[in-house]
C-alpha cells in the first residue's frame, strides 16, 4: 500500500504542475496570435460538443475545427474549444495567427485582460492543489 501511495501522490503533483504549464502555454499562444496583428478568413469544417460531468453537474464544451490559408499560401487546419454554440459548419470567421506558427491560431476575439485573469486564477488554483497534495503526502507519510 505504501508503494501505491508513494506513486500516486507525486503523480498528482506532477499532473497539477503539467496542467498549470499547459494553461500558461495556451494563453501565451493566444496572446501571440492576437498581438501579431495577422488575420485570415477561416471556414468552420467541423463543429461538435462534448459533455464533462463534474460533481454530478454536466458541462457542455463546444469544439470547432477551422480551415484557413495563410498570407503566403499555406493551408492550415486547427481545432479550438470554447467557441460559441451558434457557430456551425460552413460559417466564415476571422482567425488570428502568428506567421511563424499558424497552427496555433485562435478564432476567439482578443480579450487579453479576461484571458490573463482566468490564467492567473487557474494557475493559483492548480498550485494550491499541488501544495496541499504535497502537504498531505508529508503528513500522511508520518504514520
Amino acid at each position: 500500500m505504501d508503494a501505491f501511495f508513494n506513486i500516486t501522490m507525486p503523480g498528482l503533483i506532477i499532473f497539477f504542475l503539467w496542467a498549470a504549464v499547459a494553461l500558461v502555454r495556451r494563453t501565451r499562444q493566444r496572446r501571440t496570435a492576437w498581438e501579431s496583428g495577422v488575420t485570415a478568413q477561416a471556414r468552420v469544417v467541423r463543429a461538435w460538443a462534448t459533455t464533462q460531468v463534474v460533481n454530478n453537474v454536466p458541462r457542455r464544451v463546444q469544439w470547432h475545427e477551422y480551415d484557413f490559408t495563410t498570407g503566403d499560401g499555406r493551408a492550415v487546419r486547427f481545432k479550438e474549444n470554447g467557441g460559441p454554440r451558434d457557430r456551425s459548419v460552413g460559417d466564415q470567421v476571422l482567425v488570428h495567427y502568428a506567421p511563424h506558427e499558424p497552427d496555433r491560431a485562435t478564432a476567439s476575439e482578443p480579450q487579453p485582460g479576461k484571458d490573463m485573469a482566468g490564467t492567473v486564477i487557474g494557475v493559483l488554483l492548480l498550485a494550491s492543489c499541488a501544495v496541499y497534495t504535497a502537504h498531505m503526502w508529508i503528513e500522511l507519510s508520518r504514520f
